[in-house]
């Protein structure tokens, strides 16, 4: 990676309880946020945001989404007051374009940006866009996103993406029993092994992922799984692909992380 080019990481976030609770992942989040090089600004993908076209926060103060039910009211009371960034916003409609681009005003940070961010950068200092995630295109409409998205990384933009790449809460071990289901096993080892592929962006296995038998069972709908595609489009020569940490909690939900510097 080049002295001026920002990282680009994937983030596995698992249950909101993570930004309460310290453990090897919030370890790991923090870790990053205190090596890697500053930026000016984020640029958040989270699986949250599933919508209808494409969208990006345009607000010079994003409020915190509570986007989950059921857990301890200090983690409703928990605020994440990162300062918006309006103009990285209409700077990145203009680098999808000709992608119409909405400015949006209602939305916020939800919890799979802030949940993360909140270890990364405690602070809450660094501003923060968030773009949505237009579940009504394919997989590979995603990767070449993020390869449009690729540009913003030179200009002291960081982009963070969260989701799980095995995401089944059906399939859930909520008692305490961590036994990994295979084919969830089986999927997350097809990620890590194809994360460095170089062939035809048209031909890649994880824009193609599907196709893996473990596929339908570990991403039962893509939301979680597509944030990490924005990533792996973002990648440029000379950048070095590395998982900080992997785990797979509950047997069916993966929290590995992807960092690309």
């Amino acid at each position: 990676m080049t002295a001026s080019r920002m990282p680009a990481v994937f983030l596995g976030h698992g249950s909101p309880m993570n930004v309460l609770e310290e453990n090897r992942y919030t370890e790991c989040w923090r870790e990053l946020g205190e090596r890697l090089p500053r930026p000016d600004a984020i640029l958040a993908v989270s699986a949250h945001w599933y919508t209808r076209g494409t969208a990006v926060t345009a607000m010079a103060q994003p409020r915190t989404i509570h986007d989950f039910g059921g857990f301890p009211q200090a983690l409703f009371d928990t605020q994440y007051t990162a300062p918006g960034a309006p103009a990285l916003a209409r700077k990145v409609a203009d680098v999808l374009s000709p992608v119409p681009v909405a400015l949006d005003q209602q939305w916020g940070l939800d919890h799979g940006s802030w949940g993360v961010l909140i270890k990364m950068y405690p602070d809450a200092s660094i501003p923060v866009v968030q773009l949505s995630i237009d579940g009504t295109q394919p997989a590979s409409y995603h990767f070449v996103l993020g390869q449009k998205l690729a540009a913003l990384r030179e200009q002291g933009i960081m982009i963070v993406s969260s989701g799980n790449v095995v995401h089944n809460l059906q399939k859930a071990r909520w008692g305490g029993d961590n036994e990994v289901y295979p084919w969830a096993g089986s999927f997350n080892h097809f990620v890590r092994e194809n994360l460095n592929w170089q062939g035809e962006p048209s031909q890649h296995p994880l824009v193609n992922f599907m196709q893996h038998e473990g596929a339908a069972l570990s991403n039962p709908t893509p939301e979680h799984y597509l944030p990490l595609l924005y990533i792996l489009g973002a990648f440029q020569p000379g950048d070095k692909i590395s998982v900080p940490v992997d785990g797979i909690e509950m047997g069916s939900l993966s929290m590995l992380s992807v960092l690309m510097e």
